[in-house]
């Protein structure tokens, strides 16, 4: 570039000093080489939890496009404002195709055409499951930044997620994770570890239940937990009998968004569980 520079100047300087500019800048040190795309890759991703993870540790020039999921308060796990600075995709073969990214990001549900059709294009495919722990998040997060050449972002951001509170004061509160569609997590869950770590009981265990098994308004009322946490809009879940006669459990909103993402979801669902712990301690 400095070579550019020279050769496009006023003709009229001499010429001895013009030779002796460009042996100069022929032997002066090269001038640090910018992170090729091999190093930092242009990336869609097709999965609003690894979403969620780019947008903590890669700019919007590097991000061609979020899932649609990431546009969509229902399915989002990370602010929409956020999203709204990167492309969306729908997550068509011919779309993506179209866009060129270097790498692709999606779930392992990936239909297996569609992940066929982008390797004969030459894109580069990599599926992550869902994790269930909150090791297992740490990890992917680190794998996914190593994929994006931003392994020092992952790794402060693995280190927040890896990095356990403080144990809460006192025995486990009774709690019971009420999900949309009125059921409960299994206990092999990350959202499971994360009710434990915060200090509550699972009172789906309690109650002998199963990821996905439901709980009706009248099994809650007829054995109410301790601790309530409300994350669906189901009838049930909305009943103004729940207020009425659930005088001795404490009921709390719980963000949906909260419950199916790992990554950098996880700091704000401790924030939200230890908020939700403090004030069950404190109620009469």
């Amino acid at each position: 570039m400095a070579r550019d520079r020279i050769t496009t100047g006023r003709r009229g300087r001499c010429g001895g000093a013009l030779l002796l500019a460009l042996v100069l800048a022929a032997c002066a040190p090269a001038a640090p080489v910018p992170a090729t795309d091999s190093a930092q890759p242009t990336i869609v991703s097709l999965n609003p939890c690894l979403d969620a993870i780019l947008v903590e540790i890669a700019p919007p020039a590097q991000v061609l496009a979020l899932s649609h999921y990431s546009r969509d308060l229902a399915s989002s796990s990370i602010p929409l404002e956020t999203a709204a600075r990167y492309g969306v995709t729908g997550g068509t073969a011919e779309e993506l195709i179209a866009a060129r990214p270097d790498l692709v990001l999606a779930s392992i549900f990936l239909p297996q055409p569609t992940r066929n059709a982008l390797e004969r294009a030459g894109l580069r495919v990599e599926t992550f499951g869902s994790p269930t722990s909150i090791a297992e998040s740490a990890e992917q997060v680190r794998q996914v930044a190593r994929l994006a050449g931003r392994g020092d972002a992952g790794e402060a951001l693995a280190a927040r997620i890896a990095a356990p509170p403080l144990p809460p004061p006192g025995p486990p509160i009774d709690a019971l994770l009420w999900q949309p569609g009125e059921i409960v997590a299994g206990e092999q869950t990350l959202v499971a570890e994360l009710l434990r770590e915060a200090g509550f009981a699972s009172d789906a265990a309690r109650r002998g239940l199963a990821q996905a098994d439901r709980v009706s308004l009248e099994s809650v009322l007829a054995d109410p937990p301790q601790v309530l946490l409300v994350a669906g809009d189901a009838a049930g879940q909305r009943h103004p009998v729940l207020a009425g006669q659930l005088k001795a459990t404490r009921i709390a909103a719980f963000d949906p968004s909260l419950i199916y993402c790992g990554g950098p979801t996880i700091p704000r669902a401790r924030a939200r569980l230890a908020e939700i712990r403090t004030q069950a301690q404190v109620q009469p």
